[in-house]
């Protein structure tokens, strides 16, 4: 499963130029003033794994597969973006699929680049979006109701999706986001709320924009914007746009130095995708031989032959065992024989849960 990842914001929060650095394509237009991204912009890329180089620098591989993320960025929106006002609500389509969202808050002063309401003020920002998005799905939902309302006339499950969907619009009216709705528990039920694809209720992962003097430590309009983060439970992440955007075209050596320089040891990138796998509760394991290492996303607490599916469904649907060998276990021998010798290699069954940096092999039969 690729993780993705929707970036929403008001204009000129940097949003288009964190695109470009975090894909290092440069194909969102960066521009100082309001709606300079008419188009929403799609990549996929890797994930940073040192595992992954380190068991393509062992095995030797004919080739190497890292997890990906793709990172859709739509236009700013605005106040008003649910009634029309920008273009940033065209494109709110474009997010309704997406794993998570970040959410990037300018926490930097500078006069020359404008700001859409004035002055920067991270939390009003903030409420400026989220009741956009919130006016969004009410909107979604109002239309769904009333289709449902008209077949519930003739049908018992229509009328029981009609009332959860009208209870679910009442919670969002009161300006609660949909994550905060408890989920039901009846199947025909989570297939609505899975098919409404509301935007609030999708993981939020706040991403504070500073100057470069500010990326190590932060500042009081970052810290802000973190003790928010942390209020609502959700995920915080803090980077230089402009700093991500000049490390664009550098070795890793030099990216290195650039980084140590302003006192942090990851780029933006990392952080955001690390921070993204912790909000969303996602793990790797790896697939390792001399044709491919490759790196698997799945959700912690996945037994194997769910894992097995993310190759191929019918790894899941003729599972017979699975063979595994811990990342460390295999990095510490010179390979797999040696850790079917030393007694490192397990093999598990239906009910092993696999864990972060598993190695492992699936037997199957269909």
């Amino acid at each position: 499963m690729a993780l993705s990842i929707g970036i929403v914001g008001l204009p000129n929060v940097g949003k288009s130029t964190l695109f470009n650095a975090l894909t290092k394509a440069q194909n969102a237009q960066a521009a100082n003033y309001p709606f300079c991204t008419i188009e929403p912009n799609k990549a996929t890329v890797a994930v940073p794994d040192r595992r992954v180089d380190a068991l393509t620098a062992k095995a030797k591989p004919k080739k190497t597969v890292y997890a990906s993320v793709d990172f859709i960025d739509i236009a700013g929106l605005v106040r008003g973006a649910s009634q029309g006002e920008g273009l940033g609500n065209q494109f709110l389509a474009n997010i309704r699929e997406c794993a998570a969202i970040v959410h990037v808050v300018r926490c930097f002063a500078d006069d020359n680049v404008t700001h859409v309401d004035g002055r920067v003020d991270p939390l009003r920002d903030v409420d400026t979006i989220e009741t956009e998005l919130l006016l969004a799905d009410v909107q979604s939902l109002e239309r769904r109701l009333e289709r449902l309302q008209k077949m519930a006339k003739g049908s018992k499950d229509a009328r029981m999706s009609a009332d959860f969907v009208q209870s679910l619009l009442a919670h969002i009216n009161e300006g609660r986001p949909a994550r905060d709705f408890p989920l039901p528990q009846n199947d025909a039920l989570l297939t609505v709320w899975r098919e409404s694809a509301m935007l609030t209720a999708k993981p939020v992962i706040y991403c504070a924009n500073v100057d470069e003097d500010s990326v190590a430590e932060g500042n009081a309009l970052a810290g802000a914007l973190e003790d928010l983060a942390r209020q609502r439970n959700a995920g915080f992440c803090r980077i230089c746009a402009k700093l991500e955007e000049d490390l664009h075209g550098l070795s890793e050596e030099e990216q290195a130095e650039m980084l140590s320089s302003y006192g942090i040891k990851e780029s933006g990138l990392a952080r955001i995708i690390r921070t993204g796998y912790v909000t969303l509760g996602l793990c790797s394991y790896f697939t390792a031989g001399p044709d491919e290492v490759r790196a698997w996303t799945i959700r912690k607490g996945t037994k194997a032959p769910q894992a097995a599916g993310v190759i191929h469904t019918d790894f899941e649907r003729g599972f017979i065992r699975a063979e595994v060998i811990a990342y460390e276990d295999y990095m510490s021998r010179p390979g797999e024989a040696a850790c079917r010798a030393d007694g490192v290699l397990r093999v598990e069954g239906k009910e092993y849960v696999v864990n972060d940096g598993d190695i492992m092999h699936f037997l199957f039969n269909v």
